[in-house]
């Protein structure tokens, strides 16, 4: 049999060392809890949900403004409320006001949270919400002072306030005493709030944790939460740790919090906005 000529050979040879195309990134993801392999878009569509087991992924502030409130009923309030930097802070060579720029552009956020008055199937209302994407969600004055004002007018509007906590981080240890004031603060404006008749739903998202679990993420007149969201003050490392005993199975998850009396329902991302609908409806 005679040979291939040397110049297929060498064709051949060349073609199979051109680098293959890979698969673009951003299209798939692994989901965490059962370790599929999803389409992005499919969990787009799917309000964040894995297809597969219907684990809750992160969605933005932004994303839940859209699934949860009427379309183009959101007024934001207050967009303009930035950080000041008082202890001219800076770590991991990066000074506080360099890190607050980096996560604006990130996110598209000036902060980690947004305030505003609202529809929710016809019904008016005034919603908050924070961003783990926003240097973990932790509470600064700035999520602190929108929080409190967003509070004050449905006050005065009589309106019913649903707080969305997404939250990983408590006070952000940037701006000192001045993160520790407003765990006080936005509960005295609940305090107000409460005196007055008015209807607080505290919605619980994965992660809730730190000075915003401590604070006005536990002091809803009704407490609901997504599934398998971690909610808690320390991670349950640490209290492991400060205890010196294993923890109990599901510790700190939406599951075990309702079998012990801290959350109210459990409401998946697909049923909460009929739900709180209906809980206003019942409530206010």
């Amino acid at each position: 049999m005679s040979s291939a000529p040397k110049s297929n050979i060498d064709s051949w040879l060349s073609h199979s060392s051109r680098p293959k195309r890979g698969v673009p990134e951003g299209l798939w993801q692994r989901c965490p809890a059962c370790n599929a392999t999803v389409f992005c878009k499919q969990v787009e569509q799917g309000l964040g949900l894995c297809p597969e087991c219907d684990h809750h992924f992160y969605i933005s502030a932004e994303t839940r403004i859209q699934q949860l409130l009427d379309p183009d009923s959101f007024e934001e309030w207050f967009p303009d409320i930035t950080a000041g930097d008082p202890l001219e802070f800076a770590d991991k060579n990066k000074t506080y006001k360099d890190r607050l720029v980096i996560e604006q552009k990130k996110t598209g956020m000036k902060d980690a949270c947004i305030v505003g008055r609202g529809y929710m199937r016809g019904r008016p209302l005034v919603i908050g919400i924070t961003d783990s994407a926003f240097i973990m969600g932790s509470m600064g004055s700035v999520v602190g002072e929108k929080l409190t004002r967003a509070i004050e007018q449905a006050t005065e509007l009589k309106l019913p306030l649903i707080i969305i906590s997404g939250s990983g981080g408590g006070a952000r240890m940037h701006e000192g005493i001045f993160s520790l004031m407003q765990m006080g603060k936005v509960s005295a404006a609940l305090g107000r709030y409460h005196e007055k008749g008015g209807l607080f739903i505290s919605v619980l998202t994965n992660p809730t944790m730190g000075g915003v679990a401590a604070s006005f993420a536990s002091l809803g007149d009704i407490v609901v939460a997504e599934p398998e969201a971690l909610i808690g003050f320390a991670g349950p490392r640490v209290v492991e740790a400060t205890i010196k005993m294993p923890l109990p199975e599901g510790f700190q998850t939406s599951e075990f919090l309702l079998k012990h009396g801290f959350v109210d329902r459990i409401i998946s991302r697909p049923k909460l906005r009929s739900e709180l609908a209906r809980l206003i409806d019942y409530c206010a």
